[in-house]
């Protein structure tokens, strides 16, 4: 289908987030611009410190924007907004932080944990109808029922993620950002949750902002895929292409970083590592260009042509 005729569920045009003021100003996005369609999952892939998380906690509202816009399906949610467009961003748009345990509050017992959204979104629910949707959403992810008892530190890492999502779904929303998600797991479990969060997505036509920087997690998680360096998207493609012919040195050097599954291999592999100083912009800036069918690029003339050659 072509992007055209699918329907726009969050849009980012231009976006820019700066920390601090003055000399220690700090921009950590600098001028983003991407699209994310319903129902598709849309990888955003960095290393630490590039500003893909910024990006997550600024659509999510945690964290202000010093320019663009963010618009959700068709209205501005970022900047001073209304009171009822707040509560319906608040409702149709949730998160799955990292660390499933320091982001679920220790002292609370999962059922207060997991039903909390629901006291400012659906306030109309009786007590026994509240415990009801907790109990179905802890069996939406894998977890008894009984578990509603108990405290965050009697579970365990990928229990504790099953919960934060469990927290995430209950308000039943459109729009999931999802921030390294597995990051914090062993690898046996990394796979059982993103598993489930693919099922979720088939059963529930949920959209996902998937947040990492394992390329490899990505292919498998990723309908597109957006590279995103020191606060720059560098490239955008669907999934297997920008694997199979990435463009752009970085992201060539986040695929050389990837582990090999034979040792002889990864022995003989060679790990390419980025130089931002190969660009020479001063003269020549550099441009969003398709270099590539549905391949988006940031590079000036001189490399495009070079990049494609």
């Amino acid at each position: 289908m072509a992007d055209t005729e699918k329907e726009v569920l969050l849009e980012v045009k231009d976006l820019e987030v700066t920390y601090g003021t003055g000399r220690k100003k700090y921009r950590a996005v600098n001028r983003a611009n991407f699209t994310i369609y319903k129902g598709e999952t849309f990888g955003l892939v960095g290393e630490s410190g590039s500003g893909k998380t910024t990006i997550g906690r600024a659509i999510m509202r945690i964290i202000p924007t010093s320019g663009g816009q963010i618009l959700y399906k068709g209205q501005q949610i970022n900047g001073k907004i209304s009171r009822e467009l707040d509560r319906k961003v608040i409702k149709e748009i949730q998160m799955i932080f990292q660390d499933p345990q320091s982001s679920l509050n220790e002292r609370a017992k999962v059922s207060y944990i997991v039903g909390e959204g629901l006291m400012n979104v659906r306030p109309d629910l009786t007590p026994a109808q509240r415990e009801e949707k907790v109990r179905q959403a802890l069996l939406d992810v894998g977890l008894l029922p009984e578990f509603a008892s108990r405290f965050p530190h009697e579970f365990s890492g990928g229990q504790r993620q099953r919960i934060g999502i469990a927290r995430a779904l209950i308000v039943e929303p459109d729009f999931i950002i999802a921030d390294e998600p597995i990051s914090a797991l062993d690898m046996s479990i990394r796979a059982q949750v993103l598993n489930l969060l693919r099922h979720l997505q088939q059963q529930r036509g949920i959209t996902y902002l998937f947040i990492a920087h394992d390329l490899s997690v990505m292919r498998y998680i990723s309908d597109r895929i957006a590279v995103i360096h020191k606060g720059d998207i560098v490239e955008l493609a669907d999934a297997e292409e920008l694997i199979a012919h990435p463009i752009h040195p970085y992201t060539r050097s986040l695929l050389s970083a990837i582990p090999m599954p034979s040792p002889r291999r990864e022995r003989g592999k060679q790990l390419l590592i980025y130089d931002p100083s190969i660009h020479h912009y001063d003269t020549n800036p550099p441009a969003w260009r398709q270099l590539r069918d549905r391949h988006w690029v940031l590079c000036n003339e001189a490399e495009a042509k070079q990049w494609m050659e």
